[in-house]
């Protein structure tokens, strides 16, 4: 499906100095039909009561969501985040989540993708859907 022939390890690179490697979150897998990255559990993805912030699960599911459909496109399109819900199952304390996402409906204009964040355990966390608008790069 990921037209695109990249590594993990430039994955990472693009990341740096972004939100992404602010939150430490790493690709891990690229699969022929999913993406996995991981995130770490403290300080810097804490709400103020020493849990995993709902809004740092958002994070990793949008920029695995946003990679994913930037990696199936052609090089004059560019993926921005149009819409993302999630619903938060159980809470983590410590330790690294892993999001792994999946397309659920690849169109021309949008991209539609389920998010499942995971454990160490590979229990549920949050799941999450994002739709991604493709948009063609207006030309200089």
């Amino acid at each position: 499906m990921f037209k695109k022939e990249v590594t993990v390890e430039q994955l990472n690179h693009l990341s740096s100095q972004s939100m992404v490697e602010h939150l430490g979150i790493e690709f891990v897998e690229i699969g022929d039909e999913y993406l996995i990255g991981k995130m770490p559990v403290d300080h810097r993805t804490h709400q103020p009561f020493g849990f995993l912030h709902g809004g740092a699960s958002l994070v990793l599911a949008e920029t695995l969501g946003s990679v994913a459909s930037n990696l199936v496109v052609g090089d004059d399109k560019m993926c921005f985040g149009q819409e993302i819900n999630a619903n938060h199952i159980k809470s983590a304390r410590t330790g690294v989540v892993y999001g792994k996402v999946t397309c659920v409906h690849m169109g021309k204009s949008s991209h539609v993708w389920n998010i499942r964040i995971t454990n160490e355990a590979e229990e549920l966390i949050c799941i999450s859907r994002m739709t991604v608008a493709i948009i063609t790069k207006k030309k200089e």
